[in-house]
């Protein structure tokens, strides 16, 4: 058994819950509440060679890579099952894979596997084949070269399949709670489970939380956002049935000699509509266009238009207000598409996301930073783990209508190096996902979900090699040798 000391609670609340008691109260919190020292004795019985905290689409690779390694592997994610924002959030579709010019495919490996598994099986279509500028890319070019359509369910079952041919052992409905440093190492995780708190000794630690969790509860210093009060704004996806697909787009062509740009803000599609829809008092979000993206299925379509402001997602109670003002708008744009859209007026909502979409939190610091003129100048460091070619995507930086988009030179593309994700002061500790050690621009382009599984699969593939040993120090030509014959493009060509 081992003790456990948390500092969370308000004074306020103790009384107010007749569950006042012998309590050491101690200074106040950030948020002006009393801390008080609560001490519980817990099992210290799960133990593995790799802990991935997360199954988004970084910590899902990430376990799978460690396990293919010959690590045994345990993850943990909170919810029933894996995909993060892929499945949870409804985020789609994968936004592209391909170099900047769309010629050649660059982040393969495990990403390139499980689209091929989606593919066989109907659950998703090959980038290879979706044009761009089309309805699956919302009618968009730059940027959106090959991107791929996928069920969430899909990739709910086959995450399940994968993960267990891999032989990784799989804890749903558990949470990171805390972590306990000794010297330069995290010797033991604290996870809550359905049947009460453990603690999980390991050789190495990947955090695949999004927010850097398991890092911060380490002491990794770390900025929010970009580190003066802007975080990128927050989107509830949602996902409509039973349209008729051949009138939207329809409707679109007709009008797309009437796309443009102005003070910052895109006109895109459907905007002719909701400027209809503002006169009439039928639409009040500070939204000018609808980002509506065809699914597999060619009656269904994802949605990408709410925009929640300053929604911080590693605060509860910001996070909760986020969601229910996200609601709110689903609610607001799946009328507005039933009343003005051709083609909707049959329209079902199928569902929205079962958690807010988060482009940025926490970005660790680690031993190296990524740079948004490290991607722009095509920079490919000689620890990379990754090529990549997203754009940088910045949202909401002045105001919720505008949007930054930088696309690289047509066929160039970037290195993520193995730097970003390996933090200075602990030894066993890998980060990988869009909270890594990058600027908030940088991390605009990367914190899609290709690159995103790409992270997850180089840190599994590390902490493989490395959990008895010091990440810190892991011989990277190793590493990237190990990759490579993972079918983890790495050369430039």
């Amino acid at each position: 058994m081992i003790l456990l000391k948390i500092n969370r609670c308000a004074l306020s609340d103790l009384i107010e819950k007749n569950r006042v008691m012998w309590y050491n109260i101690g200074n106040l919190n950030s948020k002006g509440n009393f801390m008080f020292t609560y001490t519980k004795k817990i099992p210290n019985d799960l133990s593995c060679d790799v802990l991935v905290v997360g199954g988004g689409p970084a910590g899902l690779c990430a376990a799978i890579a460690a396990a293919r390694g010959g690590a045994d592997t345990l993850l943990i994610e909170s919810n029933g099952f894996c995909g993060g924002m892929a499945t949870a959030g409804l985020v789609a579709p994968f936004m592209t894979c391909y170099d900047s010019g769309g010629n050649r495919r660059l982040i393969r490996g495990l990403f390139e596997e499980i689209v091929d598994r989606m593919v066989a099986v109907g659950d998703a279509i090959d980038p290879s084949t979706v044009p761009t500028s089309s309805a699956f890319t919302s009618y968009i070019t730059v940027g959106h070269i090959h991107v791929t359509p996928f069920r969430a369910e899909g990739l709910k079952r086959l995450s399940d399949e994968m993960l267990g041919e891999a032989g990784v052992r799989i804890l749903y409905h558990t949470s990171f709670v805390d972590a306990e440093v000794v010297g330069d190492r995290i010797d033991r995780v604290i996870v809550l489970c359905r049947d009460g708190l453990y603690a999980v000794t390991a050789g190495a630690v990947i955090d695949c939380t999004g927010n850097g969790d398991a890092a911060v509860a380490a002491g990794v210093p770390f900025t929010l956002g970009n580190g003066e009060g802007r975080i990128q704004p927050a989107t509830m996806f949602f996902r409509i049935g039973n349209v008729d697909s051949a009138r939207i787009d329809a409707d679109i062509e007709a009008n797309r000699n009437n796309f443009y740009r102005k003070d910052g803000v895109n006109y895109r599609s459907l905007h002719w509509w909701v400027s209809k829809a503002r006169e009439a008092g039928d639409w009040t979000l500070d939204r000018v266009s609808i980002g509506i993206f065809r699914g597999v299925d060619e009656d269904e379509w994802s949605v990408n238009t709410s925009r929640i402001m300053g929604v911080d997602a590693t605060d509860t109670e910001s996070l909760t207000k986020g969601e229910i003002v996200g609601r709110q708008q689903v609610k607001e744009i799946f009328d507005f598409l039933k009343k003005y859209v051709p083609g909707c007026e049959d329209a079902r909502l199928l569902e929205s996301g079962s958690t807010l979409g988060i482009r940025e939190t926490r970005h660790i610091h680690g031993v190296k930073t990524l740079t948004v003129d490290d991607l722009l100048e095509c920079k490919v460091p000689e620890d990379s783990v990754m090529l990549a070619a997203n754009s940088v995507d910045v949202h909401g930086r002045f105001g919720p209508k505008s949007n930054e988009y930088i696309a690289l030179p047509e066929g160039r593309c970037y290195g993520i190096p193995y730097g970003c994700m390996v933090t200075p002061g602990l030894s066993n500790l890998l980060v990988a996902g869009r909270c890594v050690s990058a600027e908030s621009e940088a991390a605009g382009a990367i914190r899609v979900m290709p690159p995103c599984m790409g992270m997850g699969e180089a840190a599994g593939t590390a902490a493989a090699m490395g959990f008895a040993d010091d990440l810190r120090s892991l011989d990277t030509d190793l590493l990237r040798d190990t990759l490579r014959k993972n079918r983890v493009e790495l050369d430039m060509e």
